[in-house]
């Protein structure tokens, strides 16, 4: 979500125990920003952290601390992992448009910052992680909502479930081992 990570803190993350904890977020209120507590009690979770995300969030550590020391004085220490150019809490509005600006740049199509969250389920599905811990990676109360709304399948996801199908009911067959039709065509051509 868009407000955990922007309320993402350096002590949240633990690169000894490859685990990020998402314990605030970032929230507009009464025209400000404020660092909030995630909005439900199943949106405060523990996550596995990707030797991949590790490695992106210690280059962006070493570019921090860059800025930090551009900004001086004038950088105030809320130890987020995601801050404005002086350390405070990032507007939203300043994401969406950084996020656009990579998209751009990267020559990827025009999408919201909130379909990262549907790829992630989808990916995750389609790699054949369990729909359970899908849900909880992305912090969901019902498995419903993971399933139906952010479980998207993937054209490679239906032809592995033909597979499946195929290997259960054509495996005794003639010809299934070579890859000849199932009515076993190929063996009888004259």
């Amino acid at each position: 979500r868009e407000g955990e990570v922007l309320g993402l803190r350096w002590r949240d993350i633990s690169l000894e125990q490859h685990t990020l904890r998402v314990a605030q977020t970032v929230q507009r209120i009464r025209g400000g920003l404020a660092l909030e507590p995630p909005k439900t009690e199943r949106s405060a979770r523990l996550l596995p952290l990707p030797l991949f995300v590790e490695r992106a969030l210690l280059r962006h550590a070493e570019r921090q601390a860059l800025e930090r020391r551009v900004a001086g004085d004038a950088w105030k220490d809320y130890d987020l992992v995601f801050p404005s150019a002086i350390g405070t809490p990032l507007d939203p509005r300043n994401l969406l448009r950084q996020f656009k600006a990579l998209l751009v740049a990267a020559d990827l199509p025009d999408m919201r910052f909130h379909d990262l969250r549907h790829s992630c389920a989808t990916t995750l599905i389609a790699q054949g992680v369990h729909p359970r811990v899908v849900q909880e990676i992305l912090g969901h109360s019902q498995i419903s909502t993971t399933m139906n709304v952010y479980g998207h399948v993937l054209d490679a996801t239906r032809r592995v479930a033909a597979e499946a199908m195929d290997g259960l009911f054509l495996a005794d067959e003639p010809g299934a081992d070579d890859g000849d039709e199932p009515d076993g065509s190929a063996d009888h051509a004259a």
